[in-house]
């Protein structure tokens, strides 16, 4: 049984933007559900891409590694994220990237030849499909640009405020994240030890609280105006 939350993330999943009720039922009833513990591999680069995931609970993070074994983090997926896309194509290439479960997750799965199947009924599905790509690329080129043109507190601040909006929880006090330091700092290409530095700094000037595993952000209007400078 579908929890409010759960109908929630599928009502409003980009993958199922202006479908009728008909073929979001049709799409929803061929999928299956899968749980995947903390610490478990929902995705290996270099596999072969027989499935698309839509996660539905829990959380995850999607990187790749470098040559020497250092880790990238791309994205932290949350209830919503569609994982996988290329399991839509007819002939794909291996999956690009690395996803692993941070906590219990819950997804929604289907197998290659489903999800293709479906795709030619309902063609809208490939169409929001490839828009959720050139989203994914978008922020990607984004933060490309930022490593280019940026300096180090405006990606850290980008980073903040992106995750206020994706995954903060709203409080009579201001934002909460959960999100470590390594987190951050992967997330916007600094070093660890640049990313604790500034953050201490802008707890010193109130703009947050920093605790373990946790970021809570009080002032939005001086990390925007780190943005804008």
């Amino acid at each position: 049984m579908r929890t409010a939350e759960t109908l929630h993330c599928l009502m409003t999943s980009k993958l199922f933007a202006g479908l009728g009720d008909t073929a979001l039922r049709q799409i929803l009833d061929a999928a299956q559900v899968r749980q995947i513990a903390s610490k478990t591999n929902v995705i290996t680069r270099g596999d072969r891409p027989n499935y698309l995931f839509l996660q539905q609970a829990g959380r995850a993070r999607a990187y790749i590694l470098t040559e020497s074994g250092a880790e990238i983090l791309l994205l932290l997926a949350v209830p919503g994220v569609v994982l996988g896309l290329v399991s839509l194509l007819d002939n794909p290439p291996n999956y690009m990237v690395n996803v692993t479960a941070t906590s219990d997750c819950e997804f929604l799965v289907w197998d290659h030849a489903t999800i293709r199947g479906l795709a030619r009924a309902c063609p809208h599905l490939m169409e929001n499909s490839f828009r959720l790509a050139l989203q994914y690329l978008g922020v990607y080129m984004k933060r490309h640009a930022g490593i280019v043109t940026g300096n180090a507190e405006s990606r850290l601040a980008q980073t903040l405020l992106n995750l206020a909006r994706e995954v903060g929880i709203v409080g009579p006090s201001g934002i909460t994240i959960d999100v470590t330091n390594e987190y951050l700092s992967s997330l916007s290409d600094i070093s660890p030890f640049t990313a604790s530095r500034i953050l201490s700094r802008w707890e010193d000037e109130h703009w947050l609280v920093k605790e373990r595993g946790r970021v809570s952000l009080l002032a939005l209007e001086d990390l925007e105006a780190v943005m804008a400078a």
